[in-house]
């Protein structure tokens, strides 16, 4: 390891507090991999909602401080901890955790890693792997998605928004794409081609309604909350499923049980990353089908802007301000 710098930069929340004021790089010592771990020399590291949400004490997941976030990287393995033999040093990885993603080096267990897929650059491997195994559960292991099957996808400019009309696609669905923004939804529709695109802005129940004939839809994936699932609830079909995602809109909604009743339509809750620990052999299943469809070229991410360590607060405010296309990404 003496080529390893005994010293790195990261971006480490010092305090959990409002735009991202408890953020800063710092000067840290480079960690060392114990047993069953890898060093990783990171390329790219792309910042999804969790990672905001975490700088203010507001995820789930709660890390004691100080933490570096950032869940999915792309890069190159530089040490072995004892007992690896699934890797070797220079191998071009891909793969993620909960914490550590925004610095020079990461460690990681190397069951958490794999082999970067060839067809994709750093920033665009590092930006699959939480959107893309996101969508897969949703869509696959939630709402058991069948071909010719209509997916409405809310947010579909964003990270985990953009991964779900790719995939679904991938996966032979007809997709209605949705965004407040016109630009927006051009860029979706450049990107993927969905079969419709809908502004969401003045309600979009009608239009959903004229698209499927009156069905509604299939299947509906809902990163939003807020006013976007109420209106969802509108527009499912019947024995459909109403995905649970997240709500970026900052308000978690409720649903009356006579409207589930009455339409015959599920709300499934998605944490992909909780799936994988629950049920660990179903989990290692996703993540290498979403892997297996990168490498093939059947799904292919979409990386909006890469910006260097030294201005991570762009990549944040590119995600917070909602003004990225797929994924901002952040170059070590």
């Amino acid at each position: 390891m003496s080529s390893i710098p005994p010293a790195m930069r990261a971006l480490v929340v010092e305090a959990l507090a409002a735009d991202f004021g408890g953020c800063a790089v710092r000067e840290v010592a480079t960690p060392t991999p114990g047993p069953g771990e890898v060093l990783v020399r990171v390329r790219a590291a792309s910042v999804n909602f969790p990672d905001l949400l975490m700088t203010r004490g507001e995820y789930q997941f709660k890390p004691p401080l100080p933490f570096t976030p950032g869940l999915d990287l792309s890069g190159e393995v530089v040490a072995l901890g004892e007992g690896v033999s699934s890797l070797a040093v220079g191998d071009a990885v891909v793969g993620g955790a909960r914490l550590g993603g925004f610095a020079e080096y990461a460690v990681l267990p190397a069951e958490a890693l794999k082999p970067k897929p060839a067809r994709l650059s750093f920033a665009e491997a590092a930006a699959y792997g939480a959107a893309y195994l996101t969508a897969y559960v949703a869509l696959v292991r939630r709402a058991r998605l069948e071909p010719g099957e209509c997916v409405l996808v809310h947010g579909a400019a964003g990270g985990v928004g953009l991964a779900a009309v790719d995939l679904a696609k991938a996966l032979g669905a007809r997709v209605i794409a949705t965004s407040a923004s016109d630009d927006k939804l051009e860029a979706v529709q450049a990107l993927y081609a969905p079969d419709a695109v809908v502004n969401v802005t003045g309600g979009f129940r009608d239009r959903v309604k004229e698209i499927t004939g009156g069905h509604g839809a299939d299947v509906i994936y809902d990163p939003v909350g807020g006013d976007v699932f109420d209106e969802s609830v509108r527009c499912v079909a019947f024995d459909g499923r109403l995905l649970v995602i997240g709500f970026t809109s900052g308000r978690i909604p409720t649903v009356s049980a006579n409207m589930p009743l009455i339409k015959g339509f599920s709300v499934m809750g998605v944490r992909a990353g909780e799936y994988g620990r629950q049920f660990p052999d179903k989990g290692r299943e996703n993540s290498q089908a979403v892997w297996r469809m990168a490498d093939e070229g059947r799904i292919r991410p979409h990386v909006h802007a890469q910006v260097p360590l030294d201005r991570w607060r762009e990549a944040f405010d590119l995600l917070a301000q909602r003004k990225v296309v797929g994924k901002a990404v952040i170059t070590p």
